[in-house]
């Protein structure tokens, strides 16, 4: 594999030493070459190896452990060194880096920071067209109310950026209790959420891969777990460490939100890149979208991540405006689907996404404009139509007054 990054670590803490070595298991992209306990012994080890990536704990002699940064950055230049530390001490950051550290992060790790690590130094290393750790992209689906078309949204984004060979997409089911994306893409898989998040610490990619459902568009699948009582074992701390195994194989993850917005869904909107809330010009929606905002705003991180996406725009039995949304709102549409009840309730029952079941359907080619929308790197060409509706004031004169 060529984005594998070799690594080598060294940490005279032999449990912390061990819990690194633990959450790089998942992580495709690394290769643990060599671990050493003692920091005398680790230029020795990193010259015979020779790693893309030295890590060095700073532990109880951080005097010592920089001292061997130095000597790193002059024997062994091509190798990038990654400091962690538990101290929060700027002085020592300023003195690791100094010495020739490229990275530096505060113990105990989390393993979305040690992956944004990497996927600065495989940047560094390789430029911006290669390297897995940085194109991995979080899409969050959330819905205004249940009913709403979240649930069709992320099933038919996942498998049309699933089409693109360069893309390998994952569809994960977070409605824990009435999960139905298996249903929509007629899937019986053989493992659920729970059997993954259970054994985490012992999947590496090609185990992960296998514990997922492949479906005919490219698209792997996640399911919610069968049983109920399942649900509880189901943790943030847990659900973490999956998407970071997830971000690690995958470029692309949608996640489908449950109604409940619970701890686990909130894990889902921090580390989501993208933050699709889907609404419909109603009144209840509307309302829950500005209750949703306010709290949305006063998370760190949070609300600026949302995009507003209408779905069944132009059903003839709204009287709100998309003006007048956006007025309540108080933030722009960033994207609108159109209203095609009776082609999305057939792909539903046949189990059949948009892109297999209706390709060149009005609806599967706004998806389509939207996937474009949100990534660069995928390019669904969208008819001339769907490009005039993706601006606010194509919005406008697109739907206004026209339903299907």
């Amino acid at each position: 594999m060529t984005n594998v990054l070799r690594l080598a670590i060294v940490d005279p803490d032999d449990s912390k030493r061990e819990s690194v070595k633990s959450m790089l298991l998942g992580m495709d992209m690394i290769w643990l070459e060599a671990e050493c306990s003692r920091y005398e012994f680790f230029a020795d080890v990193v010259d015979q190896t020779n790693p893309d990536i030295g890590l060095v704990a700073l532990g109880t002699d951080p005097d010592r452990a920089l001292e061997l940064v130095a000597r790193l950055s002059e024997t062994s230049p091509k190798c990038a060194v990654l400091v962690t530390s538990a101290s929060h001490d700027g002085h020592l950051i300023l003195r690791a880096m100094r010495a020739g550290a490229k990275e530096f992060l505060t113990q105990p790790l989390r393993i979305e920071d040690l992956l944004a690590a990497l996927g600065r130094i495989s940047e560094r290393r390789s430029g911006p067209s290669d390297g897995r750790p940085r194109g991995s992209q979080v899409v969050a689906v959330a819905g205004s109310l249940g009913g709403v078309g979240s649930t069709s949204l992320a099933v038919n984004l996942a498998c049309m950026l699933a089409q693109n060979p360069k893309n390998s997409a994952t569809l994960v089911d977070l409605d824990l209790a009435l999960g139905d994306a298996d249903v929509f893409l007629d899937a019986i898989p053989d493992y659920t959420l729970i059997d993954v998040a259970q054994n985490a610490t012992r999947l590496d990619s090609s185990l992960l891969k296998r514990s997922l459902t492949k479906h005919s568009s490219g698209v792997y699948l996640l399911p919610r777990p069968v049983q109920l009582e399942d649900c509880t074992l189901i943790t943030p701390d847990n659900l973490r460490r999956v998407i970071g195994l997830l971000k690690a194989t995958f470029t692309h993850l949608v996640l489908d939100l449950s109604k409940g917005y619970s701890p686990n869904d909130m894990v889902a909107l921090e580390m989501a890149n993208h933050i699709l809330l889907v609404t419909q010009l109603d009144l209840p929606c509307l309302r829950n979208v500005v209750r949703l905002m306010m709290s949305f705003n006063e998370m760190e991180g949070i609300g600026e991540k949302v995009k507003i996406v209408i779905n069944r725009a132009g059903l003839d039995s709204g009287h709100i405006t998309l003006k007048k949304a956006e007025e309540t709102i108080g933030k722009e549409i960033f994207w609108q689907l159109p209203n095609e009840y009776r082609t999305m309730i057939e792909s539903r029952n046949n189990g059949v996404p948009l892109i297999e079941q209706s390709p060149k359907a009005a609806i599967t080619q706004s998806i389509m404009g939207l996937a474009a929308a949100l990534f660069s790197d995928a390019k669904p060409e969208a008819p001339e139509t769907v490009k005039k509706s993706s601006g606010i004031s194509g919005i406008f004169s697109r739907w206004s007054g026209k339903g299907k």
